[in-house]
């Protein structure tokens, strides 16, 4: 990390006072402005906190969360819930492995996408389903799946943020994204 990366840590900290009773929210914060935990930034908030730095590794390892490893700038989730599994999600995720060759828990090398396998995501009703980031694409299919990775790819590559091409991502696939 450079000085201008713990100076940030060091911001979100001190906007809590720097009081460990919080470590659970300035974690939030600090993964909020890297997209996973960097050691370097544990060790950090360890030492200003003046705790153990096994507490805050406690911490960041207990609740799912938290990564310890960087994330994609688009985080795809595909649900196996029986709903969704029972209606096709295993030959959906498949197809996102191999267009992304990557498995379920990995992140592409350029860290555009996360691919993670879920349990439910509460849109029965619409599965399968697939979330990405925060965008709901329900009655999905291996077909609409590899569309959707091209239209993220080069939305997030004509784009300036993510949250743009995942604005556009339903529209340039040709549906709407129900909300959960």
């Amino acid at each position: 990390m450079s000085v201008h990366e713990f100076q940030r840590v060091t911001e979100i900290i001190d906007s809590y006072g720097a009081d460990s009773t919080v470590t659970l929210a300035i974690l939030q914060d600090i993964q909020a402005e890297y997209g996973y935990l960097p050691r370097q930034a544990l060790v950090h908030t360890a030492e200003r906190l003046r705790v153990p730095l096994g507490e805050v590794y406690r911490m960041a390892t207990f609740f799912r969360a938290f990564s310890l490893e960087p994330r994609g700038e688009f985080t795809i989730k595909v649900c196996l819930g029986t709903a969704c599994h029972v209606r096709g999600a295993v030959p959906i995720l498949e197809q996102f492995e191999r267009d992304l060759q990557i498995k379920a828990g990995e992140t592409t090398p350029d860290r555009r996408f996360t691919l993670e396998i879920v349990m439910c995501l509460g849109a029965c009703a619409l599965g399968p389903v697939v979330v990405v980031n925060e965008d709901t694409h329900g009655d999905m299919n291996p077909d609409k799946a590899r569309q959707l990775v091209a239209t993220l790819s080069a939305a997030a590559l004509s784009q300036p943020t993510a949250e743009v091409a995942l604005e556009q991502a339903p529209a340039l696939m040709g549906q709407t994204a129900p909300a959960c």
